[in-house]
């Protein structure tokens, strides 16, 4: 039975995605090439690895035996490619960052440019996620480092902390009936049109998810794949929206909208930075998270 490190990481990729058509495609597959490296490893080990269901794969119990040892020994690469770094310059080392919504999309970016600059050998897989799913995948070694909102409380044995406030605020266009105010509920705003964000975003799903606590189901007339091009249609006049303050008051330079402060208390999130711990993470993810801005050793 030979598997080789191609081999593992697609396993891990497809247990991840749950489908072997997205593992393949962040493996840099094609899908009759993944499929066929994983129907030839179920060959050599005599039993399945996925059971095959309409929606997508789930591991077997051979197939969960196979990710805990892929997933140790990718790790232990991970960590003998960071200690070598600094002789073999030929070496490349990989992060898994699961991150939510709002740092995916507007304070990782530039962050992660010039870590990324400064580290030539070294690539990053960035994953949006919501908050919860990050702390099980932190926990669980499937992400290197996470990402999440503290309305999350991340596992007892994960180290955390802080990496920036992210504060929501309301968009209008001008000439909206509510543009005028400045602070205001959330469900004052529920009687008008909205636009959002791409249909499985985490943070549209945590505002639709506030909205219907509040007996309402948001009425949107778009959805959209960035905060820019949100800002740019609430700016039309199609409707609200609700994005962080930072990107608010990036776009409103040069867009026609009004940012409105939400006065409701889940607005105020603070991001957090959290790994399984830190000493057991390779050399390059440990400069990663200090570039970061650092975390406690404490758990």
């Amino acid at each position: 039975m030979r598997f080789d490190l191609v081999d593992l990481r697609l396993v891990l990729l497809v247990a991840d995605a749950a489908s072997i058509t997205h593992g393949a495609a962040r493996a840099g597959m094609a899908l009759a090439s993944a499929s066929e490296r994983i129907r030839a490893m179920e060959q050599a080990l005599g039993a399945p690895l996925f059971e095959r269901r309409r929606r997508g794969v789930t591991p077997t119990p051979a197939g969960t035996a196979l990710l805990h040892h892929a997933r140790a020994v990718t790790q232990q690469i991970e960590r003998m490619r960071g200690d070598l770094d600094q002789y073999a310059k030929g070496l490349r080392g990989r992060i898994r960052v699961y991150s939510n919504t709002a740092a995916t999309l507007e304070f990782l970016p530039r962050s992660l440019g010039a870590f990324l600059a400064a580290h030539p050998n070294v690539d990053i897989d960035l994953e949006e996620r919501p908050s919860a799913e990050i702390v099980r995948a932190v926990a669980a070694g499937r992400a290197d480092i996470g990402i999440v909102a503290d309305a999350v409380d991340p596992a007892a044995e994960l180290q955390t902390n802080p990496y920036v406030e992210d504060r929501l605020v309301l968009i209008a266009p001008p000439r909206h009936p509510l543009a005028k105010r400045r602070r205001l509920a959330f469900r004052e705003a529920l009687a008008y049109d909205f636009v959002g964000l791409a249909a499985g975003s985490a943070l549209q799903d945590h505002i639709e998810g506030h909205a219907a606590r509040a007996g309402h189901q948001l009425r949107l007339r778009v959805r959209l794949p960035g905060f820019d091009a949100v800002c740019r249609v609430v700016e039309s006049g199609i409707g609200l929206a609700v994005v962080p303050r930072a990107a608010a008051e990036r776009c409103r330079r040069s867009m026609a909208i009004r940012p409105i402060a939400l006065s409701d208390p889940w607005a105020l999130r603070h991001l957090r930075i959290c790994v399984r711990d830190l000493g057991a993470l390779p050399a390059h993810a440990q400069r990663l998270v200090g570039h970061l801005g650092g975390i406690s050793r404490a758990a």
